[in-house]
């Protein structure tokens, strides 16, 4: 069993009592939220209703908001409000289990892949910490799920992401759909240049305990996602900040919204017409914020580059063709692509 302490649950629970974070947590200034979140009129994330029957207004709203923000938050998505609430219970269940309940998913400390519960995803170059613990597991394709990392307590667990992957995948479809068709290309070429149905959705459920001292310290450093794109469910602790026009700004929590961020790859195949939004998480002082996003990520060993029907003479492309496994190599551990 590793030392409990590792984990940032165990850690803020003993920091209370003195009111402060280990050094290893506190952020640089030019990192730390108190001093870099833009307090002035910010512009909001657009929201988008999915079930807006006027098509063409649909796909130009998404392809502006890739285009100009790589964030958008979408209403009216189909998935029920039920289970959205069912997957937030679940979660939260698992995370307030005791510990060495908890341990018995974690992560093998030889794994080369994500999956399971731990604390540290990504190198970090100064030693620093996020105050945040995580469980990741796939939901999707059945060929690509590892039952040992779904928490067979709650036993609703298991159901109610089975249930929840159904409908992540229709949701997935469309924007892939609405994506293809906001550049001109036929509905079917982002999602079959991503993998088409061997595309996997992997689930990671982040839990940021509450912190004595917000001020100092992330949940989530600053970073793109890897995916094609991420599906997100927050809990109601707001903590999601986007960075737009040189400032740090707010996301708003609508609830029972998906927020939907422009990832790597989606960036790499529209040759930077779209682009991954850079964000980052603050914590709470007394509350917990959780969020449950589902990466869709490419098979490893597939290469992706920009599509041929984006570049031209005139538009070049921008970006290298390369196996998805190495990009994320790369990426993870801070080396240029």
């Amino acid at each position: 069993m590793r030392m409990e302490v590792e984990r940032v649950q165990a850690i803020a629970t003993l920091s209370f009592s003195s009111n402060s974070i280990p050094d290893e947590f506190i952020r640089s200034e030019k990192e730390q939220p108190a001093i870099t979140t833009f307090s002035g009129p910010a512009p909001e994330i657009p929201t988008i209703d999915l079930s807006d029957p006027d098509q063409e207004k649909l796909t130009r709203s998404i392809a502006h908001a890739c285009a100009e923000w790589g964030i958008f938050q979408v209403v009216n998505h189909g998935i029920p409000s039920e289970l959205i609430a069912k997957l937030q219970d679940v979660g939260k269940q698992f995370f307030q289990l005791p510990q060495e309940q908890k341990e018995v998913y974690a992560k093998p400390p030889d794994a080369k892949d994500v999956e399971g519960y731990g604390t540290k995803l990504q190198r970090d170059p100064d030693g620093k910490k996020s105050w945040v613990d995580h469980l990741f597991h796939r939901i999707w394709p059945p060929s690509r799920i590892n039952y040992r990392f779904w928490p067979k307590n709650p036993p609703s667990y298991r159901d109610v992401n089975e249930e929840y992957a159904k409908y992540m995948r229709e949701v997935g479809d469309k924007l892939f759909k609405y994506l293809a068709i906001g550049l001109g290309l036929e509905e079917h070429v982002f999602k079959e240049a991503a993998g088409g149905e061997e595309l996997e959705y992997m689930l990671k459920i982040n839990y940021y305990p509450p912190c004595p001292r917000p001020d100092l310290t992330l949940g989530v450093v600053a970073h793109t996602d890897l995916s094609t794109f991420t599906i997100l469910v927050p809990n109601e602790v707001p903590g999601l900040q986007v960075f737009k026009d040189d400032h740090w700004i707010d996301a708003k929590y609508i609830p029972n919204a998906l927020i939907i961020h422009i990832g790597d790859q989606i960036e790499v195949l529209s040759n930077g017409k779209y682009k991954s939004v850079l964000h980052r998480s603050t914590v709470c002082k007394d509350k917990t914020r959780m969020s449950w996003p589902v990466f869709l990520e490419p098979p490893e060993e597939l290469v992706l580059g920009p599509l041929p029907q984006l570049i031209s003479q005139e538009n070049p492309a921008k970006y290298k063709s390369k196996k998805f496994k190495d990009y994320a190599f790369c990426k993870l551990n801070k080396l240029p692509q």
